[in-house]
């Protein structure tokens, strides 16, 4: 392997890949959704994932005030769904009608699932940890739901759920293990009108 000559650049969260999620939760009675890149897996046993907001979104409010939410990991497919779900505010307008989600819940009320996803998680939040420009909220996931046409022999199979991630600046693209799928930022303003 060669040895690659290196220019610094700062303090950078070059981490990659970054799955483009789409974090469920209730608001004035009313199912919304915003799209996140910044979420992992935190926890094997109990099983747990963690999500960076910033506490200014419309989202971190309903997971405060419901202690709950969902992760709904979308397909490659759902791109234009993904990137409306992260430039417009629930504050504004209902992204769940506008995306044409079917929205469903599972045992928990304050955490809706989305239908057309291939993989959602339930999850109670364990704890929240306030940082400079997000909150890091850390969750039990208390059950998970999978398209069977996800499976095989049982077992979730990634490839035929096909995950979108999301590829920061300069490229601001959505992916699928590699291939571009959209441009971000720009192919949801489409659901605008």
């Amino acid at each position: 392997m060669a040895i690659r000559k290196k220019v610094t650049k700062g303090s950078q969260a070059w981490v990659y890949p970054l799955p483009a999620l789409l974090i469920g939760t209730v608001i004035d009675g009313k199912a919304n959704f915003m799209t996140a890149a910044w979420g992992s897996v935190a926890n094997a046993e109990p099983p747990m994932l963690c999500v960076a907001i910033r506490r200014s979104r419309h989202t971190r409010k309903g997971i405060e005030a419901g202690a709950a939410f969902s992760v709904n990991v979308a397909a490659a497919s759902q791109a234009r769904e993904v990137d409306f779900c992260g430039i417009e505010s629930g504050a504004n307008l209902d992204k769940a009608a506008r995306c044409g989600f079917t929205v469903f819940y599972g045992m928990h009320d304050k955490a809706p699932l989305i239908a057309e996803c291939p993989v959602n998680l339930e999850c109670t939040v364990a704890q929240i940890v306030e940082l400079p420009t997000h909150s890091l909220v850390i969750a039990d996931i208390r059950e998970s739901h999978v398209s069977e046409d996800c499976l095989t022999d049982g077992k979730l199979d990634i490839a035929k759920v096909d995950p979108i991630v999301y590829v920061t600046s300069p490229a601001r693209k959505y992916a699928r293990l590699g291939d571009w799928v959209a441009d971000g930022f720009s192919t949801g303003l489409s659901l605008k009108t």
